[in-house]
């Protein structure tokens, strides 16, 4: 009995230590975590110059700011193209807010005065249509009284608000130009531009050469002489002959066959400023080519290549 008692002491001894070690190693086991703790802490870290990811909002455009090419802002103007822009550039032909510009790229806002060769430009998108209006339709923006009008043919034609250049009778067909460009269609308009209008005259009786002679010389209406510049007979139809005018007065072509003892039955514009009707049938239209713009625009001596000498 004594013996075992003895050994008792002796097996706790053993095991006693061993537990000390178990501890010890289990300490730093206990530590790992934390060590992971801190290591994933310090691989989080860099997330944190979140800062930094507003820097391509601070890149602002061009166009952003408003800015646009010399050059592109002159041929939105309707001028010329970017190439020949570039051309009156090295020229020394374009000013900016009164400064002389040759440098190539230079950009421009909205609030800036272009001009080019002394004319004042702006970069409108301009809209240029020419309409074969048909008979009993009005020639205007809207009508109180709920009639067709040349603006209902041409809705669907674009988005920018045109208008029509001049008039024409209810009951009279034929050319009418519609456009945003105001400073063009006002000196189409103007008399000393002498923009020059053919129209397809019919008359209720035939009219005599000694008639025709009157029209041609002139005739005494209300708001003064009137004359045509040219005057052709129908080739088949005697009751109908083409008249050539450049003024562009009220109902000016059916006062001035009734100064002469006749009337108008029916009248027709084929052609307005060099454009005709071929090819456009009633109550169609058709968007102008950039040739036709600016020969219109040299017609009534606005700024176009030839005046440029581009």
């Amino acid at each position: 009995m004594n013996d075992q008692t003895n050994k008792k002491p002796e097996i706790s001894r053993k095991i006693r230590p061993l537990r000390k070690k178990a501890t010890k190693e289990e300490k730093p086991d206990q530590q790992k975590p934390a060590a992971v703790k801190d290591k994933s802490t310090k691989t989080e870290a860099p997330k944190k110059k979140s800062p930094k990811k507003p820097e391509p909002e601070k890149k602002v455009t061009a166009q952003q700011q408003g800015l646009t090419r010399l050059n592109k802002y002159i041929a939105a103007a309707g001028i010329c193209s970017r190439r020949e822009a570039d051309e009156l550039i090295k020229k020394g032909k374009v000013k900016v807010n009164g400064k002389i510009v040759t440098e190539m790229g230079v950009k421009v806002v909205e609030s800036d005065k272009v001009r080019v060769e002394g004319h004042e430009i702006k970069p409108e998108e301009y809209v240029y249509l020419l309409l074969n209006k048909p008979k009993n339709t009005i020639t205007t923006t809207s009508d109180e009284r709920d009639r067709d009008t040349v603006m209902d043919l041409v809705k669907n034609a674009t988005d920018a608000r045109v208008f029509p250049v001049g008039r024409l009778d209810r009951n009279t067909t034929g050319l009418l130009i519609l456009t945003n460009d105001g400073e063009l269609a006002n000196r189409l308009m103007h008399p000393s531009y002498k923009v020059r209008k053919v129209y397809q005259v019919e008359t209720n009786d035939v009219m005599t050469d000694e008639q025709l002679t009157q029209l041609r010389n002139g005739v005494e209406l209300e708001d003064g002489p009137a004359r045509a510049y040219k005057i052709e007979r129908h080739p088949v139809q005697k009751k109908k002959f083409r008249m050539s005018i450049i003024e562009g007065r009220n109902h000016q072509v059916k006062r001035m066959v009734s100064a002469v003892g006749s009337e108008v039955t029916s009248l027709k514009r084929i052609v307005y400023a060099g454009l005709t009707d071929k090819g456009l049938n009633q109550g169609r239209w058709r968007h102008l080519t950039r040739k036709e713009i600016f020969e219109l625009r040299q017609l009534v001596k606005l700024l176009d290549k030839k005046s440029l000498k581009l």
